[in-house]
């Protein structure tokens, strides 16, 4: 049987080293698997809550944002978007004159981070899916049940700050704050909705009819105004045409006539028994002018 060759002093030197190094890079491995299992990151707007085998269950502390240890097993981080988010909540309600509204809300919302260990240990991980569909429904019902329809739609950003109070008192009680809520739709039955537009064409119709009603009255007011008119113009007409108006407008004219040549000094008159050889005037006109000229 052959003998085994002895092992140089170098060789055995080399394995002892490889020994080595493979043991150091076992334990190498084993610590940074243990460190990657013993590492969570915390990314921004997001916080983390530990839960210990050992202190209970959750515990208080809150954890900011970064790469941070624990403890496998034994602890459990979970990680919280503490961002502000968006929900939509409606429901189908009815309002204080006993008509069906269908509302929808649209809600901005996040969890106080402060009390992100409670949210947890008292709601669970699903704490938005629990409180704000029945929470939100709650002061819907209730908001809604004070307004008539009319209301609803006329009087729609104090429906809306209602509401907004409303669900911000009953969320702070779950720690859950709320940035911003508001109306986005709000309809109502279609029986309803039909019968507000029958009342609005029956109410233009109703007012078309009372402007032609006004407007024919307004004619007729200026019919009659202008008939007076005319019948006044026509009587004064016939006022001008008679005999006596048309011998003292002549009158009055050979008045005035006689007047300018009686002041004239251009003009004489001779005593030819008392006509006008020069002019051809009117009887009357010329003892006009006989008297005018003598007072002289």
């Amino acid at each position: 049987m052959a003998s085994t060759p002895p092992i140089s002093p170098m060789a055995a030197r080399m394995v002892a080293i490889f020994n080595g190094l493979w043991k150091v890079s076992i334990g190498m491995g084993v610590l940074g698997t243990a460190a990657t299992f013993s590492m969570y990151n915390v990314d921004g707007g997001q916080r983390a809550i530990i839960y210990d085998r050992f202190r209970g269950g959750i515990t208080d502390k809150v954890v900011g944002e970064g790469t941070h240890l624990y403890i496998p097993w034994v602890q459990k981080p979970t990680v919280v978007d503490v961002r502000t988010r968006w929900t939509k909540i409606q429901a189908d309600t009815g309002s204080k004159d006993l008509q069906t509204v269908h509302i929808v809300l649209r809600v901005l919302y996040r969890p106080e981070i402060a009390a992100l260990p409670t949210i947890y240990r008292e709601l669970g991980g699903d704490w938005e899916d629990k409180i704000l569909p029945s929470v939100g429904n709650e002061i819907l019902t209730a908001t809604v049940a004070q307004y008539d329809a009319v209301e609803l739609i006329t009087q729609r950003e104090q429906v809306s700050q209602t509401i907004r109070e409303g669900l911000i008192e009953r969320c702070n009680q779950y720690h859950i704050t709320l940035d911003d809520v508001s109306i986005t739709h709000l309809t109502f039955s279609p029986e309803y909705t039909s019968a507000i537009e029958r009342k609005q064409v029956a109410q233009q119709e109703a007012e078309r009819s009372k402007y032609l009603v006004d407007r024919a009255r307004q004619e007729a007011l200026a019919n009659t105004i202008r008939a007076q008119g005319e019948s006044e113009a026509a009587r004064l007409i016939t006022q001008a045409s008679s005999p006596g108006f048309v011998e003292l407008r002549r009158l009055e004219a050979s008045r005035e006539i006689a007047e300018v040549l009686a002041t004239s000094p251009n003009i004489s008159y001779l005593p030819s028994g008392g006509s006008n050889m020069l002019f051809q005037l009117s009887p009357g006109a010329a003892r006009l002018a006989n008297e005018l000229q003598n007072s002289k």
